[in-house]
């Protein structure tokens, strides 16, 4: 196996020419069928079946979703390499029914990275974050303290990603187990970016990047994750629920924006 070939590429490989129906390997030198005479089971001292006792004690272990997901986005050097390698991330169930792999939105460069759920159906369409209702009025939330998705610069720039790419079926909440094995590309997105702060919005980005839930509890207070500080906040999905929190997410951005000026 070459270096350009390795251990993930060659399974992607032999994955896809199986679901295209080979079921045996083609050598260098063609072999006529006709000539080539079975070969007789023998039983008994002679066998030429290995017994049981012969057989490896020793069964392979299976690489976990997570693990592979692991390998694969520590070989990523930039957002690109990091989006194809999701493209092609076969393990996560959600996939086999989404539209579209929803991977970022903004400037790469912004200061704030903000990680949001999962996508809702407008973001599984365009395959962009925080598209439908509640990215309108994040839009409109951070605008407020004169920051938006469309800056040029790293002071006015939002960059927008989800802890899971894919939309889940009628818009559920993401398993633990789809969270776990999607968290190293997450991991691995906020490296590359190097924001100077992450915004988390709702419980499920909380529970990806925190390992904790209770968003109430959680919002408005900073803390740290993956070396960076950490800002909780309620999902503006939930604002456009109960009003009543608006006044919360206000207080948020405020504290936001100063931090930013620390």
């Amino acid at each position: 196996m070459t270096p350009d070939f390795d251990y993930i590429a060659a399974k992607a490989a032999l994955e896809w020419q199986i679901e295209l129906g080979v079921d045996e390997c083609i050598g260098e030198v063609p072999i006529n069928r006709y000539d080539v005479k079975p070969q007789k089971l023998k039983l008994g001292a002679t066998s030429n079946i290995a017994p049981v006792s012969a057989m490896p004690s020793v069964i392979p272990v299976q690489e976990s979703a997570a693990d592979i997901a692991g390998i694969m986005a520590g070989r990523c050097n930039d957002l690109a390499a990091l989006r194809d390698a999701m493209a092609v991330f076969d393990q996560c169930a959600l996939k086999k029914g989404a539209k579209n792999l929803v991977f970022a939105d903004g400037n790469p460069s912004a200061r704030v990275m903000i990680v949001g759920e999962a996508p809702g159906r407008d973001e599984d369409v365009q395959g962009l974050p925080f598209v439908g209702a509640a990215g309108q009025l994040l839009d409109k939330m951070f605008a407020a303290i004169d920051m938006m998705r469309t800056g040029e610069t790293e002071k006015d720039a939002l960059y927008i990603t989800n802890v899971m790419p894919w939309r889940p079926p009628q818009n559920r909440d993401p398993e633990p187990t789809e969270i776990q094995m999607m968290l190293p590309f997450l991991k691995r997105h906020i490296e590359l970016v190097n924001p100077d702060m992450i915004v988390l919005m709702g419980n499920t980005a909380c529970q990806a990047v925190l390992g904790r839930k209770g968003i109430t509890r959680l919002r408005g207070n900073w803390t740290s994750a993956f070396d960076k500080p950490v800002m909780p906040m309620f999902h503006p999905a939930a604002l456009l629920r109960d009003g009543s929190k608006k006044a919360d997410a206000w207080a948020d951005l405020l504290s936001i924006q100063a931090k930013l000026k620390e």
